[in-house]
């Protein structure tokens, strides 16, 4: 049989057709497309069918004026970071739930970008940031929230003097507004075998002394900075069902320096190395591991088995090697 010019070019035009009308199909099949998990282009949208909330982070200061803090007992997570002048400053992860307010709020660091990249894209709230990273945090697949960009969601208080005096409203924060209930970034489970039992481990950066007491009672483990205890406003005392002492490499940063001239540390968060995981009241030496900066971190015993996190909030420590 032999197929005209005309017919041919109409066979080969319903070919594509049907093709492509698979092609749509697929995708708006369950399973058919990763599109679900994306977030949208308006992080402020609320759409009833969008994805989950995005993770908040938020910058807290834990200098002796700025305690004591607000919203930390609600964290996910909190990670201690190294700063400059050998002390601290935490990022508190928020996807569980969202405190009425946390702080007092501080600036970023760049030890952060990778950091929080994890979370898929989160919500950054911070106030200020050396202009030398600036443009690397303007880069990055971070929503950036700070008092001057979304004033309506941060205030003072007036019981201290600025800078210590800078709250934010996380319910005010792009995406918070969401229909979906938020989910959690941990994933609790049993521990293995093994651990040494410990009633209390003490973790030294050097000018911020950390302490962390286990509490039968508490089933908690319970934390000391600079040898008072940590408190909130809203809950008292602060605890954690697991503690992470997670050992990196801290390289210099971008010519962002304190007042002695030192050079602000960047903690690297990407990669390998050892870790000690407090939980249970017992202490499991062994790894810690995060191939890319998408990725979550997994630690590992000395002996390849895996350590979940226990149930309630998580400290980690970004310790020096």
């Amino acid at each position: 049989m032999v197929v005209s010019r005309s017919a041919f070019r109409l066979i080969a035009a319903v070919v594509v057709f049907l093709i492509a009308a698979l092609a749509v199909t697929l995708l708006v099949l369950p399973g058919g497309g990763d599109g679900e998990d994306e977030a949208p282009s308006d992080p402020g949208a609320a759409p009833s069918d969008s994805p989950r909330r995005p993770v908040v982070v938020v910058k807290v200061d834990n200098v002796e004026q700025a305690r004591p803090q607000a919203g930390l007992s609600a964290a996910d997570v909190v990670y201690v970071e190294p700063v400059e002048g050998g002390l601290t400053r935490l990022a508190a992860v928020y996807a569980s739930r969202l405190p009425e307010a946390v702080g007092p709020v501080r600036s970023a660091r760049e030890t952060d970008i990778a950091l929080v990249r994890q979370f898929g894209t989160p919500v950054l709230a911070y106030s200020g940031g050396a202009p030398e990273i600036e443009p690397l945090l303007k880069r990055a697949p971070i929503t950036l929230v700070t008092d001057k960009t979304r004033p309506e969601a941060y205030f003072r208080g007036d019981d201290r003097p600025i800078p210590h005096n800078l709250y934010v409203r996380p319910q005010r924060l792009p995406g918070q507004q969401r229909e979906r209930e938020p989910e959690p970034v941990t994933r609790p489970g049993a521990a293995p075998e093994g651990g040494t039992p410990v009633d209390a481990r003490a973790v030294d950066f050097r000018d911020a002394r950390y302490r962390f007491t286990w509490s039968g009672a508490d089933g908690r483990w319970r934390i000391s900075l600079d040898g008072s205890p940590l408190t909130t406003r809203e809950a008292g005392r602060v605890t954690a069902g697991t503690v992470v002492v997670q050992r990196v490499a801290v390289r210099e940063g971008r010519q962002v320096r304190d007042s002695g001239g030192q050079l602000s540390p960047v903690a690297g968060t990407v990669g390998r190395g050892e870790a000690t995981i407090l939980r249970d009241g017992k202490a499991f030496d062994g790894t810690w591991s995060r191939p890319s900066p998408e990725e979550p971190t997994t630690y590992r015993t000395r002996g390849g088995q895996r350590v979940p996190v226990a149930e309630g909030p998580v400290w980690v420590l970004l310790t020096p090697r």
